[in-house]
């Protein structure tokens, strides 16, 4: 199966989290290098553009997702512009430190991860969706992980989702809640 993406961290996450019996390949192992423009309003528009596309170019079955952090004080944002926020280029400490200027002097800095998924499987698109809960550390913390990862402390933990072992975060993160979910209906419809 496709996994509409040629982020490698996105791509290892789920390939830890998928069972054996499903193969999962990047759009780089499918012969495409390029990024899908992602237009949508939402996390489900852009997770149904780039799915769509693999199925209709390529004839493949495929999922993709789209994931953003909301974060309350700032009215859901980056939400579905998270990847970008900083700028086009998309740089993740960019984006880290325009949200930690925002956030100066501010008290609530509950957020959350959220990602939706659109899987095509047979022509017919479904959905999955998984969030996590947290608040937005004040400075960085960690190596591992992506993105936002850093600067996010997931509700009933005391390390930032950078700082955890692969295995913890992918068992409790909005990705892994939402694969999980791909999962049981793959198990129940292939």
């Amino acid at each position: 199966m496709v996994f509409a993406t040629n982020n490698k961290h996105k791509l290892t996450e789920v390939r830890q989290l998928m069972p054996e019996k499903y193969k999962v390949f990047s759009l780089q192992d499918i012969g495409f290098n390029d990024d899908i423009p992602e237009t949508g309003k939402t996390l489900q528009e852009n997770a149904s553009i780039k799915s769509w596309f693999v199925f209709k170019r390529f004839g493949l079955d495929c999922f993709a997702d789209d994931t953003g952090l909301e974060i309350d004080a700032l009215e859901g944002r980056p939400g579905v512009y998270s990847a970008r926020y900083a700028g086009e280029e998309g740089d993740p400490e960019k984006n880290i430190q325009k949200v930690l200027r925002e956030l100066e002097g501010v008290k609530n800095r509950t957020a959350r991860f959220k990602t939706v998924i659109s899987l095509i499987l047979d022509g017919k698109e479904y959905y999955f969706e998984g969030k996590v809960e947290g608040i937005i550390l004040d400075s960085k913390r960690g190596k591992a992980g992506f993105g936002y990862d850093p600067v996010f402390l997931p509700d009933g933990y005391h390390q930032a989702f950078a700082e955890m072992p692969s295995g913890l975060k992918n068992s409790i993160s909005h990705r892994g809640r939402a694969i999980k979910k791909l999962i049981t209906f793959l198990k129940q419809h292939t």
